[in-house]
């Protein structure tokens, strides 16, 4: 079953708050193999000029596939998330994630279309303070293999 073109534009209530903490993003900075002291010596991030450790540009995948969720548990939209791969992902940073932030994270459906039988589904997570400031926005586009009309073009 294709999924549903309405959904274009739809924007899912902000996720709970997030505190990133120096030891998440210490894991996450062993995980990807990241040994830059940025990540793990606060020391070493407040000569640089930030308050405190950074997170690696990629820890910001943690907040938008949370936000995700919202997204795939909605059955109205139609997608059977069995089907599915992750297809691209870009990050646009607006400052670094740092140990500290209390994040919240709203994401929205930029844009679905059909090529080949399979659905791309386009899907902006726009992270940033409880306070409002913007941190970074992270565009994913997920394929639903199979799942698009055959003949449907976008």
């Amino acid at each position: 079953m294709p999924l549903d073109q309405s959904f274009i534009g739809r924007e899912y209530p902000p996720t709970e708050p997030y505190e990133v903490g120096r030891e998440k993003i210490r894991e996450f900075a062993d995980a990807i193999k990241d040994t830059s002291p940025l990540h793990r010596d606060a020391a070493a991030a407040r000569a640089a000029g930030h308050p405190d450790v950074i997170a690696p540009p990629t820890f910001a995948v943690l907040l938008s596939m949370r936000a995700h969720d919202a997204v795939v548990a909605d059955e109205a939209l139609g997608l059977d998330y069995s089907k599915v791969v992750h297809g691209n992902q870009r990050f646009t940073h607006h400052r670094p994630i740092r140990a500290g932030d209390v994040l919240r994270t709203v994401v929205v459906v930029d844009d679905i279309k059909a090529r080949a039988g399979n659905d791309f589904l386009t899907v902006r997570a726009e992270i940033g303070t409880s306070e409002g400031e913007p941190v970074c926005t992270a565009i994913s586009t997920l394929v639903a293999r199979g799942t698009a009309e055959q003949g449907e073009q976008a």
